[in-house]
């Protein structure tokens, strides 16, 4: 299998830096006391850090902002979603374990995060512009619908399995407590660095093993390496 990023992302966003953490014979049942902490902490420094007044004129979020206009969309990056939750005085509530894990390396480093259940995937994974033909199952959802031409998602052979680069999983390929093996992504662009994500995939990737007991494979790519196999 194969992770493929178009080059015509690194077009449009040349500095885009994806890290990518593959899990395999994970043991994803269950809820863990330490991850949760780990949560409670980062929603603590998240508060001390944004405000929902001044949220939108932080560098972290604005890229992203401008990234989604970039392919017509007003809606929220996955960071941004959650640092809002947040900031609204929720805490970010317990999933599943590799969930619970990403939410806190989203929040850490500030960045969007999400991850696809590999058994659920067909042929290879791509970061791409729809050409609107693919279909989509929105998360909690049941009714098929389309991406707009041009907008950035992740695909496999068959399917999207993330809309507007990572706004909303797919409901085909979701993680869920019986999540054998996961394909885990870590999305950012300036000013987080590529020396930033290398450090987030490596806690990452070490979290994962830890408390889902996965062996795991961790990867960089940008635009001198734009796929992977695996």
């Amino acid at each position: 299998m194969k992770f493929i990023i178009s080059d015509r992302i690194f077009a449009e966003y040349p500095k885009t830096v994806i890290g990518i953490v593959i899990a395999k014979n994970t043991e994803n049942h269950g809820e863990e006391r330490e991850v949760e902490q780990l949560l409670r902490h980062e929603e603590g420094r998240i508060r001390n850090d944004f405000s929902l007044e001044n949220l939108a004129q932080n560098p972290l979020i604005q890229n992203w902002r401008n990234a989604y206009r970039l392919f017509g969309s007003d809606d929220r990056c996955s960071s941004e979603a959650l640092i809002r939750v947040v900031l609204k005085g929720n805490q970010i509530r317990h999933i599943n374990k590799l969930v619970d894990v990403y939410n806190y390396i989203s929040l850490k480093y500030r960045t969007p995060v999400g991850g696809e259940d590999l058994d659920g995937i067909e042929g290879n994974i791509y970061l791409k512009f729809a050409d609107s033909s693919e279909k989509f199952v929105i998360l909690g959802g049941k009714e098929e619908e389309y991406p707009r031409k041009d907008e950035v998602v992740y695909a496999d052979d068959k399917e999207v399995i993330c809309r507007r680069w990572n706004w909303r999983e797919s409901d085909n390929t979701k993680l869920t407590e019986e999540t054998k093996n996961a394909f885990l992504v870590i999305d950012a662009l300036p000013p987080v660095t590529e020396e930033v994500v290398k450090t987030a995939v490596g806690e990452f990737a070490e979290l994962v093993s830890k408390f889902c007991k996965a062996e795991t494979l961790a990867f960089i790519l940008n635009s001198k390496n734009t796929q992977i196999e695996f």
